[in-house]
Formats: structure tokens, sequence, C-alpha cells
């Protein structure tokens, strides 16, 4: 009888483990088309940026104006990974150097209803977040915004592009009342 519950036991045991094995590897495939389901409802425009994600080193070059006589060069580092859901893309730097030091975060998503990037840029150095609208212009992503700071309307546009040697360049201009635009600064980056 004592042998007849062992083997009773240990054939419930057994069986209870594949259940519990059985119910792991349901769960485990569960989370993986969930992973799958996830990815498949990112926004193709969105995933057209993941050349962004990694970190970077960069350098700012900002040329010669009456805020940087000499021009002046900094240099920083630049980390980009996906936000919820792969929507977004979540984006900090650092830099630091004759220019000044700078750090700031920026969010990176795709608004369907305008058919446009939205950029939302937080800053050390001003309040709030300034927004811009950015699409494709050939293979530079370009984004823009206007802005009213001392009493004058301020434009940027910012272009950025990867050459094909992997470096990601991005150039910021600015115009001021109007005025033609000029070269703000010039980043260059390499992914480490």
């Amino acid at each position: 009888m004592k042998k007849n519950r062992r083997n009773a036991l240990t054939a419930a045991l057994v069986t209870l483990s594949f259940a519990v094995c059985a119910h792991a590897l349901s769960i485990r495939q569960q989370k993986s088309e969930s992973k799958q389901e996830l990815a498949s409802k990112t926004a193709p425009e969105m995933q057209r940026l993941n050349f962004y994600l990694g970190e970077w080193d960069y350098t700012e070059t900002y040329p010669k104006s009456a805020a940087f006589p000499d021009g002046a060069t900094n240099t920083g580092v630049y980390t980009s990974k996906s936000g919820p859901g792969g929507n977004s893309l979540i984006n900090s730097f650092h830099s630091k150097g004759p220019a000044g030091e700078f750090e700031g975060l920026l969010v990176i998503t795709w608004d369907p209803r305008e058919n446009a990037y939205k950029s939302y840029v937080f800053g050390d150095g001003f309040p709030g977040a300034l927004v811009e609208t950015g699409q494709f212009e050939g293979d530079a992503l370009v984004f823009r915004t206007e802005f009213t700071a001392g009493g004058a309307t301020v434009k940027l546009r910012n272009a950025t592009r990867v050459l094909s040697s992997g470096k990601l360049v991005s150039e910021q201009y600015s115009a001021r009342n109007g005025a033609p635009e000029r070269l703000f600064v010039s980043v260059e980056a390499k992914k480490r």
C-alpha cells in the first residue's frame, strides 16, 4: 500500500511538473507573441528612425558669430533608446566645452493626425519644451519650429542625416525677424 501511494505521489508530482512546465512554456509563448504584436503596432515611420538608437560621441561646431567671435567646439554624448511600445524615441544629450555646458532631453514621435514627426526638446537653459514638426526631405530628417524670444520671432530648422560612413550629421539653422537663416551649430556624431 505504501509503495502504491509512493508511486501515485511520484506520478502526481511528475504530472504536476509537466503541467507547470507546459504552463510556463505557454506564458513564454504569449509574452513572445505580445512582443511581436507590439512590434507590429509600432508605426513604420518610427521604425525608420532606428538609425538613432544607441550611444553616440559627438562634436558641436559653432561658427564665428557675435556669440562666438572665434567660433567654438564642444564635445558630448548622445544616447537614444526606444520609448514605450517603440512609438517614440527618447534621446538624452550632454555636452561641454568653450560654448558652455548643455544638457537636454529630446522625445520624437509620429503624429498620424498631422502626418508628421513631432519633437519635444527639453533643455537646462530654458523652461518648458520646444515643439518641432518634421518630415524626411530626401535623406534628411528635417524639423522646423518658430517661437518668440526677447521680442524677436525666431525660426529654427534642423536637418539630420546619416552618411555612408555611418556618421550622423545634424545642422541647426536659425533666422530672426525674417532675416536669412544662418548656420547656428553643426553636429557630427559617431556611434560607440
